[in-house]
């Protein structure tokens, strides 16, 4: 009998993601001030309104109302229409300095000691399902955004409509031996102008009707072709014409972003890993230095799944890493291969060579995968996963001294870099 999975995901004008994106700029700007930063930025965002609040332990400094602004430009909340506006919403920040009593725990004489910035578990997840080792369903729904938001930025014309609130849903149909049947179920639901108003002797439901076959019209003939052309035949194959479209279900979606739903850091834990197709120990990443486990930490365990089904090890893998608060090792190492190993070992054996293959001390992460570099805000969108390394120059601005360029690689953590020692290890 074969069974349905779910995944979502949320654009970058989702209220909560444009909080995700704000939070990572500070902690970015504060970065590259000074590497050694401890952040923890919380953003709300409301109609008109930016809320920040946090604590900060750095030698750097952070225009926060500039940085605010350009955050919120670049998502694209530019018009005073859409009740949430880069040049005129209000910005209160309440960040003030982090407790000692944390601190203590963290530094060292050693830095290679540091302590983890807190408690927590994290997990790490890898599959053979995709390219990328990500889940399908939430790959297709981040490409599904993805293409939306540049159709939105770069070819305006084919969708002129489009605001930057956006959300999808994928639903796939699977064998009862967990392979991919087809596509059940897309839903989308787009914020958009009011660009169809009632004619003289038209109800203001019949406006509304026209307005959503538009977008759903466009969305079946120029948006979906757009996202299978992103994979290969055995994906494409999966689209096979009889799924169900669903595309803004209630009708009408004029007002959102911040001004239609308060937004909030860490709302989407989900969206920002694996779609729920692996566990989550219940840390949000965004607004959070390295030092916080929470993010480093669950930046490792992907690291380490990808690779080890890179390697062969096993065709899934799910990785849990758990720790106490100022204490530099990890206080246990956990994986399920979900019944896919290709390797004479139990998950415990395999649990124990990872711990042997990889320094899982927060600085030792922190040294490996790059993470004292201003290389998160890209992260605050579309998931932290399954994206493509890359190395990019970013500028910052501050008004009391020079501005600085800074080049860095994002997503570390994607790199395959590992897999001849872990061949090696397993002999492979």
């Amino acid at each position: 009998m074969s069974y349905l999975f779910t995944s979502e995901s949320v654009s970058e004008g989702h209220p909560d993601k444009v909080c995700d994106q704000i939070a990572d700029a500070i902690v970015d700007s504060l970065i590259a001030a000074d590497a050694q930063s401890k952040v923890a930025c919380e953003v709300l965002a409301t109609r008109g309104q930016v809320v920040l609040a946090g604590e900060v332990r750095s030698q750097g400094y952070v225009d926060i109302d500039a940085t605010v602004r350009r955050v919120v430009e670049g998502i694209g909340y530019n018009q005073a229409a859409y009740g949430f506006d880069a040049h005129s919403c209000g910005i209160l920040s309440a960040i003030h300095d982090q407790s000692p009593d944390i601190n203590r725990g963290v530094e060292r004489e050693a830095p290679e000691e540091q302590g983890a910035g807190d408690q927590g578990l994290m997990f790490g997840y890898a599959t053979r399902e995709t390219p990328n080792y990500m889940p399908l369903a939430i790959d297709l729904a981040h490409s599904l955004l993805l293409e939306l938001a540049h159709i939105r930025k770069h070819e305006p014309s084919l969708m002129p409509y489009l605001r930057p609130d956006a959300k999808s849903q994928i639903t796939i149909e699977y064998s009862d031996d967990h392979r991919p049947l087809r596509i059940d179920t897309i839903v989308l639901s787009t914020q958009h102008d009011e660009f169809i108003t009632p004619e003289k002797g038209q109800s203001q439901d019949d406006a509304d009707r026209s307005m959503r076959q538009r977008i759903e019209d466009d969305v079946r003939s120029l948006l979906i072709p757009r996202l299978v052309a992103r994979y290969d035949a055995s994906i494409q194959a999966l689209f096979k014409g009889d799924y169900k479209l669903f595309v803004n279900p209630t009708g009408k979606f004029v007002i959102g972003g911040p001004s239609g739903d308060t937004g909030v850091t860490g709302r989407k834990i989900i969206v920002d890993t694996y779609g729920g197709k692996c566990s989550h120990g219940g840390g949000a990443f965004s607004g959070k230095d390295p030092s916080k486990v929470d993010r480093s930490a669950a930046y490792a365990a992907r690291h380490i799944a990808k690779n080890m089904v890179a390697a062969g090890v096993a065709d899934e893998m799910k990785v849990q890493l758990a720790y106490a608060i100022g204490v530099a090792q990890p206080i246990s190492i956990f994986v399920e291969t979900l019944g896919t190993s290709h390797v004479a070992m139990s998950d415990g054996e395999i649990a124990r060579k990872i711990g042997e293959i990889f320094d899982l001390r927060p600085y030792a992460i922190e040294q490996r995968l790059g993470l004292r570099k201003p290389i998160y805000q890209e992260t605050a969108a579309y998931g932290h996963f399954g994206r493509m390394p890359q190395r990019v120059t970013k500028r910052f601005e501050y008004f009391h001294r020079p501005a600085e360029e800074v080049e860095v690689e994002l997503f570390t953590w994607e790199r395959l870099d590992y897999v001849d020692r872990i061949k090696a290890a397993f002999a492979l």
